[in-house]
């Protein structure tokens, strides 16, 4: 029986006392949450990971997406960054590996990091496909949901399915003026195979199948936003629109089936356009909880997109997003290496924090003024460990050339904190 399952019959879970402990709040406001849908627990019944809500009245959560590609595949190095990952506060982790050891990367990750897991089982399906069929395009039905299946039995929380590409929506695409088209891999795989093969998406004319598979392992689907725009130009046009229409009516039927369902978005977007954007979705999908890349809100940062995602971030989480999947550095540019995972995860921590403190989220506002009594005090210690990385601050700390602990080398000895204290 799934979390919303239980939670409709009024049956408290030990996952749901965990997150209301965690989050700090009743355990019934976390079943009412549940029960309508706008609170998931993406923990499969198969998984090893700790119990983690996302959604309204929740702190607002960050992902961080990790894995290997055909060009690089470091079973290591994935570990060294997912643990990196969690370190620094990701509350997930999505594995979007595409390299032929996919499934040893994943049960690596599984095994050193206890947050849940996420997938994108179309990619395993396309790889598979690669390896016997010759294209990606080959894949067929039975390839998307046995990879589906395979991953649900293996333990992932929650699964990114691009339900929402249909005939239609590619068409409009296609008669659209966008200048990026489709940048989602998964959302290009099934466009080109509606294309190739001129048929439905399997994952849109099968979605009762890959609902009663959800229901089973009680994997929290992540309906992905295929059409979501990859640049400025594209954001918040007729296809990202019409996808998330087709998604809002998705979101019902997986409510209907006692499924656990949440919403991603864009993508690329004007700052002006986020809050539109947030309360779009939150009105068409019923305010089911709403993970956002980013937004990045401008193209030409390459290099530094952690600080674009982050400024986007904000501004949709303190709208109404609740879930903010990182950007590193790295983004449009090479796979993340440990350090622009690091970074991609301060960034987006920080971006949730302030979207936390507009919301008035518990124990935000909370966790900022003990830092301005210990910023007041010059309480270093206090400070590095309310720190999001504690470690760089006691680093830059450390390059002071005084012994003096009243005083920061900025002002030296005409620090305001100091004659304050000393002469009021």
């Amino acid at each position: 029986m799934t979390q919303m399952q239980e939670a409709r019959k009024g049956r408290i879970t030990d996952e749901m006392k965990a997150v209301a402990e965690k989050e700090g709040i009743s355990v019934q406001k976390i079943i009412e949450g549940l029960a309508n849908g706008r609170i998931v627990i993406p923990k499969n019944v198969n998984g090893r990971s700790r119990p983690m809500g996302v959604g309204k009245g929740l702190k607002t959560k960050i992902n961080a997406n990790l894995g290997s590609s055909s060009e690089l595949e470091k079973v290591k190095w994935e570990v060294e960054k997912a643990k990196t990952a969690v370190k620094y506060g990701a509350d997930t982790i999505m594995d979007l590996s595409t390299g032929p050891g996919l499934e040893t990367v994943r049960e690596a990750i599984m095994d050193v990091v206890d947050v849940p897991i996420g997938t994108v089982p179309v990619y395993e399906a396309a790889v598979t496909a690669s390896k016997s069929k010759g294209a990606v395009i080959n894949m067929d039905e039975d390839d998307m949901f046995n990879a589906i299946e395979n991953q649900a039995r293996a333990g992932v929380d929650f699964i990114t399915v691009h339900c929402g590409i249909t005939r239609e929506t590619v068409e409009k695409v296609k008669a659209s003026n966008r200048i990026m088209g489709i940048v989602s891999r998964g959302g290009s795989f099934l466009a080109a195979w509606i294309l190739q093969n001129q048929e439905e998406n399997p994952l849109y004319s099968n979605y009762d199948y890959l609902l009663e598979v959800a229901a089973e392992y009680d994997v929290t689907l992540s309906l992905g936003d295929g059409l979501r725009p990859g640049c400025l130009h594209d954001a918040s046009d007729v296809p990202q629109i019409q996808e998330l229409v087709t998604l809002g009516g998705l979101v019902d039927r997986a409510r209907d089936a006692g499924v656990q369902v949440m919403v991603e978005g864009p993508g690329h977007v004007p700052i002006n356009q986020i809050q539109a954007n947030m309360q779009i979705q939150k009105t068409v999908c019923k305010e089911a909880p709403f993970y956002v890349l980013g937004p990045l809100v401008t193209d030409l940062a390459p290099g530094y997109d952690h600080i674009t995602s982050a400024i986007g971030g904000a501004i949709a989480a303190s709208s109404g997003a609740d879930f903010l999947c990182y950007v590193t550095p790295s983004e449009h540019l090479a796979i993340p290496n440990v350090d622009d995972v690091r970074e991609g995860v301060i960034a987006s921590k920080i971006a949730a924090e302030a979207a936390d403190i507009a919301k008035g989220v518990n124990g935000s506002w909370e966790r900022e003024v003990e830092m301005a009594y210990a910023r007041r005090d010059f309480d270093w210690e206090k400070q590095f460990g309310l720190a999001f990385d504690g470690e760089k601050a006691r680093k830059c700390r450390q390059r002071k050339p005084s012994p003096d602990e009243d005083m920061c080398t900025m002002c030296g000895d005409f620090c305001a904190i100091r004659i304050v204290r000393d002469n009021f």
